[in-house]
């Protein structure tokens, strides 16, 4: 018998979470089959057998938490044995025990299940930890929940669908909540008003957390800026037909303003830095962070070295990470690093924002949404011209409010005088 533990999975991450068990207890599978799906914070994995057998027992449930090398399941070797035997029996034996007068049958013992007692729980049937934990939060008895598990256990699976199928007890409802009278309805009768709780992902949690961190533990200040986007607009407009046609890629906003960034670090290097203790370490290299909006929340995949790449280079590894970061296949290497980050509200709408934060960077750039404004030319004309804000957040701790302004300031200037990018980039 082989255990099947959590392996291990970067320096950064230490423990995830049971997504899913794609396989039963009994089950028969071959080496390098998907046994289960691991969520952790920055991105979902598969572990695979590691030998051929028998998934003899499943430790952790869906939902759990466990920490890497954990052991959270057993295989036996070989290719049948325990409850994988008895299920390939063939058909031809079930059919010569029907014609023949029944004898009877004895029943075959139950695998064991190691369950710990809860003495909260009066109910006797068997349950996963994590079925337990659901249905005392959804007020569930779990007498009353129907088991799909061939030998009578309960997983968190049977008590959602319980849930779902609003199935009624046999004994009175649950006790009402006394201490929040739901509002009175016209004729002075109350009634509940719908809610559904859901369960944050580990990804969406570990976002959560680490934003309020990035809150509490840097002087994070704000600065502000507009850009007059006519310049790159020009440019795109011009070029993007053969741009295409010779990279196979859109010319997009991302790599003018990544190439704008990447010159104004260059000018003010404290601006790709971190605080590492007492010390500042000074990043002579320029990973760009580009946030992404996936699924299960934002994810910041790095562009490596983006002063050593061209437009197109740029262009092509954003739409790669994108891709991936959608598709949910991102590497631990995709997100590891990062000096500085770009983050684009403007895709969805955003106006003006004040981005967080991606410690432990201490600058992050917030691109918004292009939007016709008039502009003063001079003193006497005045156009309509496509502006965008920009904004900068930053680490006080270490950047002064001049040295911010003047980068943003920078940036603006390189953006507004797209050749220069070809120089200062």
């Amino acid at each position: 018998m082989s255990e099947i533990k959590v392996p291990a999975m970067g320096e950064s991450i230490t423990e995830g979470t049971v997504s899913r068990w794609l396989v039963k207890e009994g089950e028969t599978v071959n080496q390098g089959d998907v046994l289960l799906e691991l969520e952790t914070d920055k991105v979902n994995i598969e572990i695979s057998a590691e030998e051929s057998g028998v998934l003899e027992k499943i430790i952790r449930q869906e939902g759990e938490t466990v920490e890497i090398g954990e052991t959270i399941g057993t295989l036996s070797a070989g290719t049948g044995g325990g409850s994988g035997a008895s299920a390939s029996q063939p058909a031809a034996t079930e059919q010569k025990q029907a014609a023949a007068p029944a004898p009877e049958a004895p029943t075959p013992p139950p695998a064991p299940v190691a369950v710990a007692p809860e003495s909260s729980d009066s109910s006797s049937k068997t349950a996963s930890p994590s079925a337990r934990k659901l249905a005392r939060e959804r007020g569930i008895e779990l007498d009353q929940v129907q088991s799909k598990d061939p030998i009578g256990r309960v997983y968190q699976d049977d008590v959602k669908t319980h849930n779902t199928q609003a199935v009624a007890p046999s004994a009175p409802p649950a006790k009402a909540p006394a201490a929040a009278p739901s509002a009175p309805a016209a004729g002075g009768s109350t009634y509940t008003k719908p809610v559904e709780r859901q369960r944050m992902s580990r990804r969406r949690a570990t976002i959560a957390k680490r934003l309020v961190e990035a809150q509490q533990t840097a002087a994070m200040l704000t600065t502000f800026n507009e850009v007059d986007m006519t310049a790159i607009m020009d440019v795109r407009k011009r070029r993007k037909d053969k741009f295409k046609e010779k990279h196979e890629i859109n010319l997009g906003f991302m790599s003018f303003f990544t190439k704008a960034v990447v010159g104004a670090l260059k000018k003010f290097p404290t601006i790709n830095a971190e605080i590492d203790g007492e010390d500042v370490v000074l990043k002579k290299y320029y990973d760009i962070g580009i946030a992404v909006s996936a699924k299960e929340g934002l994810v910041v995949p790095v562009v490596r070295d983006a002063d050593r790449l061209g437009f197109a280079e740029i262009e092509k590894s954003i739409a790669d990470l994108a891709s991936k970061a959608r598709s949910n296949t991102l590497a631990l290497s995709d997100l590891q690093g990062g000096t500085f980050t770009i983050t684009n509200g403007g895709t969805f709408g955003s106006l003006l924002s004040t981005p967080i934060l991606n410690t432990p960077q201490v600058g992050i750039l917030g691109m918004h949404k292009i939007q016709l404004r008039p502009v003063a030319i001079d003193a006497e004309r005045m156009e309509n011209r496509p502006m965008m804000y920009i904004a900068l957040s930053y680490d006080h701790r270490i950047i002064d409010g001049s040295e911010a302004v003047r980068f943003l300031v920078t940036v603006k200037e390189l953006l507004e005088d797209p050749e220069s990018l070809l120089i200062e980039g």
